[in-house]
């Protein structure tokens, strides 16, 4: 709650500083990925290649290591979710319909890139699962940092350097209104956490459920006019000849990644460990379609006629 607190307040009091701000982001995120891999590499035991790349467990108790697998692929999929929300910046840049797409494509694989090498890192040095998952400090990769360094100034200090990457980078032309509802309803979401750990990862698992959802009928929607043979909108990026396989390929994966957001993390779980998004995301799906059979699709107007009005 406070980085959120510390983030809104930057938005409103230190708004003309954003690109400042960014460029330090920016800086921190570069070194700050060099010193932990760095660290782990040099100051950490390691375990072996074949322990690492050979042994899988199933830690949910799903009597299938693959299973297992897929139902622990919502964490890492948050990764991927959001390149879209560099299109909120599309009035802000030049030639925003070549340079836009490409920075998100770029963006996606070269984090991916980096993410995968600090993961096969951790799985080096990580040493005893149970015992680094049940580590008194509540969080693990403290518990790794310390076990790397052997020193408290020195993990307190490398925590504080994942405290500054997990914040939100900040963003007076500003929509005051707007900020303070969305800092009401993140601090409501987060108090959730203190009264009940099964609603908190409902709304998580949900709101994972909904960007997948909204991808797949985007892409859908896309895969559809092409297979129709239907020319698609005139655009100044393309993914030329190899766009119908990776739409092909994107829906597949988006769609494990769907239904497996609504398991439970164990199996027969009881109604106080059970994944309700499943519950919360049909009732607004069932709640937007009356809507939309109502009334919605007499009122609807396009994006694109709001444009042309201005």
């Amino acid at each position: 709650m406070i980085f959120l607190i510390v983030a809104v307040a930057f938005n409103v009091s230190l708004a003309s500083k954003l690109p400042l701000a960014e460029g330090i982001f920016l800086i921190v995120h570069i070194f700050g990925y060099f010193a932990f891999l760095i660290v782990l590499w040099t100051m950490s035991d390691h375990v072996p290649a074949s322990q690492v790349f050979g042994t899988f467990s199933d830690g949910g108790g799903w009597g299938n290591v693959g299973l297992s697998c897929l139902v622990g692929i919502t964490t890492p999929l948050w990764c991927f979710l959001g390149p879209d929300a560099g299109a909120h910046m599309s009035e802000e840049l030049k030639d925003a319909g070549q340079v836009l797409p490409s920075a998100m494509v770029w963006a996606t694989f070269f984090n991916g890139l980096v993410g995968l090498s600090m993961i096969i890192t951790l799985c080096f040095c990580i040493g005893g699962v149970d015992t680094v998952l049940k580590s008194s400090t509540g969080i693990p990769i403290i518990q790794v940092l310390y076990n790397a360094t052997g020193s408290f100034s020195g993990t307190v200090v490398m925590t504080c350097v994942l405290i500054i990457l997990s914040m939100v980078r900040p963003g007076w032309d500003i929509p005051l209104n707007a900020i303070f509802v969305t800092l009401l309803l993140s601090l409501l979401i987060s108090a959730l956490n203190f009264g009940s750990d099964v609603a908190l990862n409902a709304i998580i698992s949900l709101s994972n459920a909904a960007l997948i959802f909204s991808y797949m009928a985007s892409i859908g929607c896309v895969r559809l006019k092409r297979f129709r043979n239907e020319p698609l909108l005139p655009r100044r990026w393309s993914l030329g000849r190899f766009g119908a396989p990776i739409n092909d390929a994107a829906m597949a994966f988006l769609a494990v990644g769907f239904v497996m957001s609504f398991f439970p993390i164990s199996p027969k779980p009881a109604p106080a460990d059970m994944n309700w998004g499943i519950a919360i995301f049909g009732f607004v799906i069932i709640a937007a379609a009356v809507n939309y059979v109502v009334s919605a699709r007499k009122h609807y107007v396009a994006p694109v006629a709001l444009v042309k009005e201005q």
